[in-house]
């Protein structure tokens, strides 16, 4: 039977310790949207059962992104999987997965479109993806 909680105290501490929002790559990213023009709001719910929040938001546009870490969230290409405490790690990691395609697919059924920003992505590059988005989907004034 796989481990269900992390395989020391210690562990438990460091999993404790480590940013969920205000991360490096979350404020570069917004450093490059906020160089753009783009105005947002953050750590917005969008959804009180089951409890969602974005990280970045654009209300008008509705638009939603969330920056995922390339090892909390499973990165197709930087993922990595620990040895130590194999099933913990896997069980944690595709929990994880799962939420964001929950998360994902009830958002745009409520109409928002969706970005997943990966940890080891460009930000500017990332900001201009964005930048297109929100900007194709801003309400038309008449």
């Amino acid at each position: 039977m796989p481990s269900v909680s992390p395989s020391s105290p210690e562990a438990s501490r460091r999993m404790a310790r480590v940013r969920q929002r205000g991360t490096d790559v979350e404020i570069e990213l917004r450093r490059a949207l906020h160089a753009l023009g783009l105005r947002y709001r953050l750590q917005v719910p969008l959804s009180r059962k089951p409890r969602r929040v974005a990280d970045i938001v654009f209300i008008g546009a509705r638009v939603a992104v969330f920056v995922d870490g390339c090892f909390w969230h499973g990165c197709p290409l930087h993922a990595t999987w620990p040895k130590e405490n194999a099933g913990f790690w896997r069980a944690k990691i595709e929990a994880n997965r799962a939420r964001d395609a929950d998360t994902t697919r009830r958002l745009r059924e409520l109409g928002w479109e969706v970005i997943r920003v990966w940890s080891h992505e460009d930000p500017v590059e990332a900001a201009l993806h964005i930048q297109v988005v929100v900007e194709s989907r801003k309400p038309k004034s008449k």
